[in-house]
């Protein structure tokens, strides 16, 4: 019996620690192509910062389009975000998800040549080899024959 227990304890615990929590909010705010903010069902607004890319800055080539890539794919819609960390702006890092067709919003944008899969913080095979497609047709902001980084953008400015 203490063993059946046990594993009972164990297999709870270790689904606890593992399930990441699933919400649905409202977009209803685009600060740049890869930072959004959302409404909960209880009216409490969060700025999401999209997980494993980056998009360019505004003032950055690219930048004014790539805001306006995220916004024509999700404001004023319904999404499903999963939070897997907070960055050193107390923003949500997020997995941010369509509430149609299930699509990663990140994937879409690396897809449409609107931002860069930002290798420090994801290893997806998937996600890189969407970039070197977009690369190599010369999608989106990859026209541009030495396209900068946000991360070397900021640095410069």
């Amino acid at each position: 019996m203490k063993y059946k227990f046990k594993l009972l304890f164990f297999l709870l615990f270790t689904n606890f620690i593992y399930c990441q929590t699933t919400f649905t909010a409202k977009v209803v705010g685009i600060k740049d192509g890869d930072t959004v903010v959302v409404l909960d069902s209880l009216n409490n607004q969060t700025t999401l910062r999209l997980a494993e890319i980056d998009t360019p800055e505004k003032s950055q080539p690219f930048g004014t389009k790539a805001k306006q890539f995220t916004s024509d794919q999700i404001y004023l819609k319904k999404i499903k975000y999963v939070v897997t960390d907070v960055d050193r702006y107390d923003r949500s890092i997020a997995m941010i998800y369509y509430v149609t067709d299930n699509k990663y919003l990140s994937a879409e944008i690396i897809k449409a040549g609107m931002g860069w899969h930002y290798k420090r913080y994801s290893t997806s095979k998937e996600l890189a080899e969407f970039e070197i497609s977009a690369r190599k047709n010369k999608i989106g902001l990859w026209v541009d024959s030495n396209p900068v980084e946000p991360s070397e953008w900021r640095n410069k400015q």
